[in-house]
C-alpha cells in the first residue's frame, strides 16, 4: 500500500522536500481520503419510460428528492414532446426517445434533437434503443399496455435491473420474463433484478423479504372498491367518464383509473402476483380495503399475517424499487395512525364487477388467454373513455373476445411475436364488438 501510495500520489520520500514523517504521513491521509471517496456508492443511472405519466413525473420527483444516489441518463415518452423536453432539460439528459411524433411540431422535434445529442430517436422501437446502454443500471418501465412487453424482455436480456410498473409486461408475457429474470439472479446471486414498483406487489414483496416461501399460506391483494364501491349493475348503466376517473384514494393515469373502477385492475394484479411470487392461483385473493392504508397482506402457514401499510403515495413503491437494498428518506408525509381511524374489509362484487373474474378466469386457464383479455380490455377502456362504449360494455367486450380465442383454441406462449400476433388480432375482435354491439 506505502508503494501505491508513492507511485500514484507522492512519488518517493527522496524524490520529495517533505520529511520522511510528514511524507508517510501526508501518504496515509491521501490513501484513507480514496478509500472513503471509493465507499461512496456512485449514483444508479436509470432509463424512465413513460416519463411524462403519473409513475414517471413521481420517479423524477424521487429523483429530485435524492440527486446524490439517483441519475436520470434517458428519458422517453409516446407522445407529450414538450413535457419530455422539459425534462430532459431539467435533468440534463441527452439520450431521449419519442414513441408517437406525429402531432409533434418540427420546432419541438427540432429541439429534441439538439437536446438529446447523444440519442434521439422516434417510432415505435425508438424506447429500446436506451435500456441496452452499458451506463444503465435501472430502468424503470412505467409505459401504459401491452407497449411495455417487448422493453422490458430486452431490459432483462440485457442485464439491467427491471424497475416494472407496466402490469402488461407480467399478464400478456410472464411465461416469457420471469425465466428471464430468475436466470439473471440465479447468475449473478443478486436475487433481485425485476424490483416490482405496483404498490400491492411492492408490499408483498416486501413481506416476504427473510421468509420462507415455502411457508406462505396465501397472498391477499387489497382493493380501494374504486370510485363504485357498493353500486348495483342498475345504477352503473348509465356511468361517466368522469365519473370513473374520480378515484377516492389514488392519482393515477386515465386507463389504470377505469380499471380500477371496474376491479380489472385487481385482476392483473392477481395474474402478476401468481408470476412474480410463483404463488397458484388459489392461494391469491383479493380484499377490498376502501381506506387504501393497507397495500397487501402475506398469510402464512401458522396463521400469522404480515401487512404492509403506508401513506397512499406512489413515490413510497418507487423509491424503494430504486434504493433496494437501502431505505432512504420519506418522500412523504409518514402515516399517522392516530388520525387513520377505522380499517374497513370486504370481499369484492365480482357479479357486479365482473371483470376482475374475467381476468382471474384468464389467468387460471393461462397460455395466450391472459394476452387476448388484456388487449380485449385496453380496447374497451379506450371506447369508454372515447364515450363510444357504455360502462358495462367494457366487460361484455372483454368477455365476447376471450370467448372467441377460447372457441379458437388457447395457445402455449412461444415468443414475444406471437403474443403481439394475437395482441393485434384481439384488437381487432373488440373494435369490431364495439362498432358492431354499440
Amino acid at each position: 500500500m506505502t508503494k501505491l501510495a508513492d507511485s500514484r500520489v507522492l512519488g518517493s520520500p527522496e524524490s520529495s522536500d517533505l520529511t520522511e514523517e510528514a511524507f508517510f504521513g501526508l501518504a496515509a491521509t491521501r490513501l484513507v481520503s480514496d478509500v472513503a471517496a471509493a465507499a461512496v456508492p456512485a449514483p444508479r443511472r436509470i432509463v424512465i419510460l413513460g416519463s411524462t405519466g403519473s409513475i414517471g413525473t413521481q420517479t423524477l420527483d424521487v429523483v429530485r428528492r435524492h440527486p446524490d444516489k439517483l441519475k436520470v441518463v434517458a428519458l422517453a415518452c409516446g407522445r407529450r414532446a414538450d413535457e419530455l423536453l422539459a425534462q430532459a432539460r431539467e435533468f440534463g439528459v441527452s439520450r431521449l426517445a419519442l414513441g408517437s411524433p406525429e402531432s409533434t411540431s418540427e420546432e419541438t422535434l427540432h429541439a429534441l434533437a439538439e437536446q438529446g445529442s447523444e440519442l434521439f430517436s422516434t417510432g415505435g422501437e425508438a424506447m429500446l434503443d436506451l435500456v441496452c446502454a452499458d451506463d444503465v443500471d435501472v430502468v424503470v418501465n412505467s409505459l401504459v399496455g401491452a407497449a411495455g412487453l417487448r422493453a422490458s424482455f430486452e431490459t432483462l436480456r440485457a442485464g439491467k435491473v427491471l424497475a416494472l410498473a407496466n402490469k402488461e409486461s407480467l399478464v400478456v408475457g410472464g411465461d416469457l420474463i420471469m425465466p428471464l429474470a430468475r436466470e439473471l439472479d440465479q447468475a449473478s446471486g443478486f436475487q433481485h433484478y425485476l424490483m416490482p414498483i405496483d404498490s400491492e406487489h411492492g408490499a408483498i414483496y416486501q413481506c416476504l423479504l427473510g421468509e420462507d416461501s415455502r411457508e406462505v399460506s396465501k397472498l391477499w391483494v387489497t382493493a380501494s372498491g374504486g370510485p363504485f364501491r357498493g353500486k348495483t349493475t342498475e345504477e352503473l348503466a348509465c356511468v361517466t367518464p368522469a365519473e370513473a376517473l374520480a378515484h377516492p384514494t389514488w392519482n393515477m393515469g386515465a386507463k389504470i383509473t377505469i380499471d380500477s373502477s371496474t376491479l380489472m385492475n385487481k385482476g392483473l394484479e392477481v395474474i402478476e402476483a401468481h408470476h412474480l411470487f410463483d404463488m397458484p392461483y388459489d392461494q391469491i385473493e383479493v380484499v377490498v380495503q376502501p381506506q387504501s392504508a393497507i397495500h397487501s397482506m402475506v398469510e402464512f402457514s401458522d396463521g400469522s399475517v404480515k401487512a404492509h401499510l403506508g401513506t397512499t403515495d406512489m413515490r413510497i413503491p418507487i423509491q424503494y424499487a430504486l434504493s433496494y437494498p437501502e431505505r432512504w428518506d420519506a418522500p412523504v408525509e409518514p402515516l399517522d395512525f392516530r388520525q387513520l381511524g377505522s380499517l374497513e374489509f370486504a370481499a369484492p362484487d365480482t357479479d357486479t364487477f365482473r371483470c376482475l373474474a374475467l381476468a382471474k378466469h384468464a389467468g387460471m386457464v393461462g397460455g395466450t388467454l391472459p394476452c387476448v383479455m388484456n388487449a380485449a380490455n385496453e380496447v374497451a377502456v379506450a371506447a369508454f373513455l372515447a364515450e363510444e362504449l357504455p360502462y358495462l360494455g367494457i366487460a361484455e367486450v372483454v368477455e365476447g373476445v376471450m370467448s372467441l380465442h377460447e372457441s379458437d383454441g388457447v395457445e402455449a406462449v412461444t415468443d414475444i411475436d406471437q403474443l403481439l400476433r394475437l395482441d393485434a388480432w384481439a384488437r381487432e375482435c373488440a373494435r369490431d364488438l364495439v362498432s358492431t354491439r354499440y
